[in-house]
């Protein structure tokens, strides 16, 4: 019983995403030089509340989230960037089910999953001039060949 008393403690208090979406929304903070008053003040809520976030003490709504980006001025995402893989195995999902490797860790993997993936893609079709784009997918898939066969 006390292994699954842990477990529950480890999902619903103090859990380790809650944790790293608090140190985020704490680093922007501070970064814009915002103190917690003032946030708590945009969100109408106590700087107590504000600091419960930040440690990850109290969990944030989805909706909360959604206004907190918008007043530090960020995307949704900035919130779980750098997030290491220590800490995406703490999701509650994971823990209740008592496991330690999922499906979900290959999707991680996959390299069309990764953030890197996206932002290079995004930049990649920034370029304005198809005959220019053409000619960086033709140098990038040389240099993927050449650095390949030297394997």
């Amino acid at each position: 019983m006390a292994e699954n008393s842990d477990k529950n403690f480890r999902v619903t208090n103090n859990n380790a995403v809650d944790m790293h979406v608090g140190k985020r929304v704490r680093l922007r903070r501070t970064l814009l030089g915002m103190s917690q008053e003032q946030l708590g003040a945009s969100l109408n809520i106590t700087f107590q509340q504000v600091q419960k976030y930040e440690r990850g003490a109290n969990r944030i709504s989805a909706s909360r989230l959604w206004d907190i980006a918008q007043i530090v001025d960020v995307p949704i995402s900035y919130f779980f960037d750098d997030m290491s893989d220590d800490v995406m195995k703490s999701s509650p999902r994971r823990i209740s089910r008592g496991s330690e490797h999922s499906v979900d860790e290959e999707a991680v993997r996959d390299p069309m999953a990764r953030r890197e993936t996206l932002e290079l893609v995004r930049t990649y079709y920034s370029i304005e001039k198809p005959k220019v784009r053409k000619r960086i997918a033709e140098m990038v898939k040389s240099i993927a060949v050449t650095i390949n066969e030297k394997r």
